[in-house]
């Protein structure tokens, strides 16, 4: 028999506080927050970040809690510091097509100085124009140009006063209209009387004249429209001429103020050209009018909130490059959007409502982003695809298109987007858009793993400490003695399952900082001992472990059967771990077998009812194919076995239960009861190896409840794989039972050698065709024998049965109540 017992210093690790090196945190706290045990990970975070091409955004996964953001936005902070500050984004007003606002990118900080002399030059506009054009020198020139205008106007309308006079008729002016009165010869209007007694003769040479006169005013009019459209000419070219110097001289100063090397200056020449167009265009609203002052001021107002500045992305105060954090993908948080309001029926907006989002805020920088997020709206996985393939944006507001009522639409110019995403998310995530998106997937070349886990060390221990003594300082805890310290990296050990392995979860290990802060502010400590970190583990145990106390409790009140003394056939105890999600404990369920003769085979009586999983399935056919195999010298077995979970009503799932189901069916199949105070977990193998499990420190710790609680003999303990070993971080309360001889913890690299411990029998080996009579396969060989011998024998009243059945068959079917 190869059995071994442990020894109370095996069952966990420990760490000495004395070679950690320091005596509090506070030693520590001035050092560089390392990445613990994520070499792979820093490395490749490294390459993505300084990958200078495109498509190598980074895919980031790992369990929630390794510190998988905490540390790459970092990194990403540390490289952004290296790289210029990108330049603002603005928005313009387009002259030429309103609706298709101008994208301009300037300098860091330009943009908001660009909008600041914008709004000058309105003020500057709205206050010197008309300054300048009440000035003097431009007065005169105005009437000169209105006097010649008027003497023209003069003579003309001598000329038709006096073409008037020659046939007859009196001309004047009144409110604008031309009114002309037929004379007689003495040149007295003429009267209804005396036109009666005109001949036809002067009626038709009155008719006439009259045409005539009609037609020469028409020529006269016609003339003096366009001498009034050449002197309003003339006067708005006096007017541009007056202002297009100030205007220039307004103008170049902008230009003087920006600088000159910018990827957009010709952009910028062309939109200061507009608005030198635009103000010529429109200097009428500047002078105060006769009438309609209000609809003046109106328009005056709209020209002039064309000078606006929209500066959507401001990097003023930026060092080196952005990096945003974006916890709210919404499509308006991600990608921007634009900002309508109501005006009766109609939404309206303008460029100046353009708002942008945190991918183009992270223009030059780096994006983080959460998968999980992303894959919730449908319209943001595919805008980033888009974006990701072409790498430009275009600001949009898809919402628009299913609003109730009309509205004005803006297409502001498209953008290009140079970002680095930093997307997480879980392995299973990873993979699955592998597979579901492999063209969006190839977008994010460098992959970055997080492992959960990492090998101990010395170095790892003090990146350990460094990483309590920055939680201490940020979060304003009480620090942590050595002690405490190496108290926290035992449980991180516990958190692995391994002796040689830590936990790079460190989310929980933050927790546990908290919770043993908290521990010992509540006891008046000015630093966290040793004695504060169990008291914390021992308070979330308690916090979390009700049903682990109920369950026990059926135990204690005889509701659940459970022997942990004495031997029995065909019976013992398995262990189980039951997963509650915040919490798990181990739990002992005892495992039961029957066999007889017959040709079904092995019976599992979980699957039958669809109470066990795909993995305890196979290790019952693994099991099968092992018993087979040991019997296969007297094949085909004329077996009809059975196994099941005793009590048992909520699922099985795993084959860490396969080795105790093998020992519960040899010992039925020899005769050999099992010692009851030994619980067994353990899968095993077509070799009858016995191979390693999880869960191994809940499954022996819910055993060693369960026996303390109906009573220790010293009999008592668990058979586990010795691949297990180094999986043992046991709770210290079993520890000290096992030093003290009252549990015992029992390893074994193969089955036959747990179950020799169990029964206290040889296994037996193949002598030729034979086991030894006396080990446990030779008299499980001869119950198989008998069985078989028993199957061969006719057995009429297993044949009249069939034959009933086979007649209640043939009977014919009539319905309920005939």
């Amino acid at each position: 028999m190869t059995t071994s017992k442990l020894s109370a210093s095996e069952l966990r690790c420990h760490v000495d506080a004395a070679s950690l090196g320091f005596t509090n945190t506070t030693e520590l706290k001035h050092l560089p927050l390392p990445w613990i045990g994520q070499e792979r990970a820093e490395q490749a975070t490294r390459f993505g970040l300084t990958m200078g091409q495109r498509d190598y955004n980074l895919f980031v996964l790992g369990e929630v809690g390794s510190g998988r953001s905490t540390l790459i936005s970092q990194m990403m902070r540390s490289e952004a510091a290296k790289r210029p500050t990108p330049p603002d984004l603005c928005y313009l007003y387009n002259h030429d097509s309103p609706e298709h606002p101008r994208a301009m990118r300037l300098p860091a900080g330009e943009g908001r100085l660009l909008r600041q002399l914008m709004g000058q030059l309105a003020k500057h506009l709205q206050s010197d124009i008309p300054k300048r054009l009440s000035e003097a020198a431009f007065k005169a020139e105005s009437d000169h140009l209105s006097s010649q205008h008027k003497m023209e106007e003069d003579r003309a309308f001598a000329a038709l006063t006096a073409f008037a006079d020659a046939r007859n008729f009196s001309l004047t002016r009144e409110q604008g209209n031309m009114v002309f009165t037929l004379r007689d010869p003495q040149g007295q209007p003429l009267t209804t009387g005396k036109a009666m007694t005109l001949t036809a003769q002067q009626r038709v040479e009155i008719d006439s004249n009259e045409e005539a006169l009609r037609n020469e005013i028409s020529r006269y009019l016609e003339q003096n429209r366009a001498r009034e459209h050449s002197l309003n000419e003339s006067l708005a070219t006096l007017k541009r001429q007056a202002i297009k110097p100030m205007l220039e001289h307004e103008l170049q100063a902008i230009r003087n103020a920006l600088r000159k090397q910018i990827k957009d200056s010709l952009k910028l020449g062309s939109y200061l050209e507009q608005v030198q167009h635009d103000m010529l265009e429109n200097l009428e609203l500047f002078q105060p009018g006769e009438d309609e002052e209000d609809v003046r001021l109106e328009a005056l107002l709209e020209v002039l909130s064309r000078l606006r500045v929209n500066v959507a992305v401001d990097n003023h105060e930026l060092k080196g490059a952005p990096v945003i954090l974006e916890d709210n993908p919404l499509f308006r948080n991600l990608f921007g959007s634009i900002e309508y309001e109501s005006d009766g029926d109609m939404l309206t907006t303008d460029f100046s409502r353009i708002r942008a989002g945190s991918l183009v805020k992270a223009h030059g920088g780096f994006l983080m982003l959460h998968l999980r997020d992303l894959l919730a709206d449908e319209s943001v996985w595919e805008k980033l695809r888009r974006y990701l393939r072409s790498g430009r944006l275009q600001i949009e507001e898809p919402s628009m298109m299913y609003a109730p009522i009309a509205a004005v639409s803006l297409q502001p110019d498209p953008i290009d987007v140079d970002v680095k995403i930093v997307l997480i998310a879980s392995v299973e995530e990873y993979y699955a858009v592998q597979e579901g998106d492999p063209e969006f997937a190839r977008r994010f070349r460098c992959k970055v793993d997080f492992a959960d886990t990492f090998k101990a060390t010395p170095e790892s221990f003090n990146a350990s400490a460094i990483f309590v003594a920055h939680t201490c300082d940020r979060l304003g805890l009480l620090h942590f003695s050595a002690a405490a310290v190496a108290t926290l990296i035992e449980a991180s050990h516990r958190e692995a399952e391994d002796q040689v392995r830590q936990s790079a979860i460190f989310g929980h290990s933050e927790a546990l900082v908290m919770e043993s802060s908290a521990s010992a502010h509540s006891r008046g400590a000015t630093l966290v001992e040793s004695q504060d970190v169990y008291a914390a583990m021992q308070a979330r145990v308690y916090r979390h472990s009700y049903p682990q106390q109920r369950l026990q409790e059926t135990i204690v009140d005889g509701e659940r059967l459970l022997d942990v003394t004495g031997e029995k056939v065909a019976q013992l105890n398995g262990l189980t771990v039951i997963d509650l999600g915040d919490y798990q404990f181990g739990f002992p369920v005892r495992v039961t077998a029957s066999t007889y003769a017959g040709h079904e085979g092995l019976l599992n009586i979980e699957r039958e009812v669809k109470l066990s999983g795909p993995i305890h399935d196979k290790g019952v056919l693994i099991l099968h194919s092992y018993l087979s195999a040991l019997f296969a010298h007297i094949a085909p077995l004329a077996l009809d076995a059975a196994i099941v979970f005793e009590q048992e009503y909520s699922g099985v799932e795993g084959d860490s239960a396969s080795c105790a189901e093998l020992y519960a069916l040899l010992s039925s199949l020899s005769g050999l009861p099992l010692k009851q105070g030994i619980a067994v977990t353990g899968a095993v193998n077509q070799h009858g190896e016995m191979l390693p499990v999880g869960g191994i420190n809940e499954k022996i710790e819910g055993y060693f409840r369960s026996c303390e609680l109906l009573g220790l003999d010293g009999q008592q303990g668990v058979l586990i794989p010795a691949r297990n070993r180094r999986h043992l971080m046991l709770d210290p309360s079993v520890v000290q039972a096992v030093a003290q001889g009252q549990f015992h913890i029992y390893t074994a690299d193969l089955a036959s050698d747990g179950i020799e411990l169990l029964t206290g029998a040889s296994f037996g080996t193949l002598q030729g065709q034979d086991y030894p009579a006396d080990s446990l396969l030779g008299m499980a060989q001869k119950t198989l024998q008998t069985y078989r011998k028993f199957c061969d024998v006719p057995r009429p009243l297993k044949v009249a049965r069939r034959l009933s059945k086979l007649h209640a068959e043939a009977k014919p079917h009539h319905p309920r109540g005939r």
